[in-house]
C-alpha cells in the first residue's frame, strides 16, 4: 500500500520553507546590501558585452555535462542522455524544494528503475559517486592552502588550516581504504555505520535500519569489482566535474573586470573551496543566499584594493558571484522539467528491473535508505558549491 504524508511530515516540511525563506530574504534584503550597492551591481553586469554572455553560457553548459561524466562512470550501463535526463531533473528538484535532495535521490531512484537497474546498482553509484566527491571537497581547500604557500601568501591560520584539512582528508581516505581492505573491516564498518544511520533516521521519525554488516560485506565486494576497472575514469571525471564549476566563477570574475591583479586564480580557488565545503550543509534549496553571501564576503576579504577604488571592486565582485550563481543554479531548472517530460514520456529506454530485485525485499529496501541517506547532500553537486 502506498504511503501517504502524515501531518507531521507535512507541517515539517511547511517549517522548513519558511525558514529556508526566511534566511533567503534576510540574506538578500538586508545582508548583502552591506556588501555591495545593488545598483552598482547592476551596472556590473549591464556592462558585459554579448560576447561575454555567450561565453559564460558556454562554460556554464559545459559544466553540466561534466557531470554526466561521473555519472556514466559509477553505472556500467547508463548512457550519456540518460544521464543527463537524471541528472539535470534531479538538480532542478534539489535546487529548489526544501529537503529537496532526498526528494531527488527519490526522482533518480525511480528514473533508474523504469531503466533497468536494481537498488544495489543505483545504491552502489550513489555512495561511490558521494565518496569520490567528498575526497574532491576536502582536497580541493588542502590543494588550494598549498598553492598560496607556494606562492608566498602563507598565515599560521592558514598553515593550521592546511594541516587541519589533510587530516580529514587523511581519515577520510583511510577508513575508505580500510572498508576496502578486509572482509572483516567491512563488516564491523557497515555494522558501526548502521547504527549512526539508524540514530540519525530516529531523530526524523524514520524506522531504523537492519544490520548493516552483511550488507557492508557485499557493497564492498561490489564496490571492488566497480573500481577495479573504472576508479582512474571516476576520479578524472570527478575532478573535471568540480574543476569546471570553478572555471566558471573564475570565467564570470574576469569577464566583470576583477583581474588578476585584484584577485589571483589562487585566491579565488581557495574561497571557492572553502565556501563548496561549508555549504555542503543544506541550510536552503541549493545553498540559495548562503552561497553568495559566503563567496562574497571570501572574495572581497581576499581581494587587494591596492591602487584601485575597492568600492567599484567590491560591486564588480558581488556583480561576478550573483551572475555565477544565476548562471549555474537558475540553468538547470528548465533543463530539468524537459528532462522529466522526456524521462515521462520516452518508452524507448525503458525497461524491467533485475528478477531478484523486487520491490519488497527487505535488503533492497536497506539498499535504499542506505542510498538516500548517503547522498541527500550530493544532488545538485556539480552546479552549486
Amino acid at each position: 500500500m502506498e504511503e501517504r504524508p502524515t501531518g507531521p511530515s507535512r507541517l515539517k516540511r511547511v517549517l522548513q520553507a519558511l525558514i529556508s525563506l526566511t534566511i533567503i530574504v534576510g540574506i538578500f534584503v538586508f545582508a548583502f546590501p552591506q556588501l555591495a550597492d545593488y545598483g552598482d551591481v547592476w551596472a556590473e553586469i549591464t556592462a558585459m558585452t554579448s560576447a561575454e554572455v555567450a561565453t559564460l553560457l558556454a562554460v556554464a553548459l559545459w559544466n553540466l555535462v561534466t557531470y554526466w561524466f561521473v555519472l556514466t562512470a559509477v553505472m556500467p550501463g547508463l548512457t550519456y542522455p540518460q544521464a543527463a535526463v537524471s541528472n539535470q531533473a534531479s538538480t532542478a528538484v534539489a535546487n529548489t524544494l526544501p529537503g529537496g535532495g532526498a526528494i531527488a535521490v527519490g526522482v533518480t531512484y525511480a528514473m533508474y528503475r523504469s531503466w533497468g537497474f536494481g537498488k544495489s546498482e543505483f545504491a552502489l553509484a550513489a555512495v561511490v559517486s558521494g565518496v569520490w566527491n567528498n575526497f574532491a571537497k576536502l582536497g580541493m581547500p588542502v590543494v588550494a592552502l598549498a598553492l598560496l604557500a607556494l606562492s608566498g601568501e602563507i598565515t599560521a591560520a592558514r598553515v593550521a588550516a592546511a594541516i587541519a584539512g589533510i587530516g580529514v582528508l587523511a581519515g577520510f581516505i583511510a577508513a575508505w581504504s580500510l572498508f576496502l581492505w578486509k572482509e572483516s573491516l567491512a563488516r564491523r564498518i557497515g555494522r558501526f555505520t548502521g547504527r549512526i544511520v539508524s540514530r540519525l533516521r530516529a531523530l526524523l521519525r524514520k524506522p531504523p535500519v537492519s544490520d548493516w554488516g552483511s550488507a557492508g560485506v557485499k557493497f564492498r565486494e561490489q564496490a571492488l569489482t566497480l573500481l577495479r576497472t573504472r576508479w582512474v575514469r571516476l576520479t578524472i571525471a570527478t575532478l573535471v566535474s568540480h574543476i569546471s564549476l570553478y572555471l566558471v566563477l573564475l570565467v564570470t570574475l574576469r569577464h566583470v573586470g576583477v583581474g588578476g591583479a585584484v584577485l589571483s586564480w589562487i585566491e579565488v580557488l581557495a574561497v571557492f573551496a572553502f565556501i563548496r565545503l561549508i555549504s555542503a550543509v543544506p541550510i536552503t534549496p541549493g545553498g540559495v543566499g548562503v552561497v553568495e553571501l559566503g563567496l562574497t564576503v571570501g572574495l572581497q576579504v581576499a581581494a587587494d584594493y591596492t591602487g584601485v577604488s575597492e568600492s567599484l571592486f567590491e560591486a564588480k565582485i558581488a556583480a561576478a558571484v550573483l551572475v555565477f550563481r544565476a548562471i549555474t543554479f537558475l540553468l538547470p531548472l528548465p533543463l530539468g522539467v524537459i528532462s522529466y517530460v522526456i524521462w515521462r514520456t520516452n518508452t524507448s529506454w525503458r525497461r524491467s528491473p533485475p528478477p531478484d530485485d523486487e520491490e519488497g525485499s527487505g535488503s533492497g529496501r536497506d539498499a535504499e535508505a542506505g542510498a538516500t541517506d548517503a547522498v541527500e547532500g550530493e544532488m545538485g553537486a556539480n552546479v552549486h558549491p
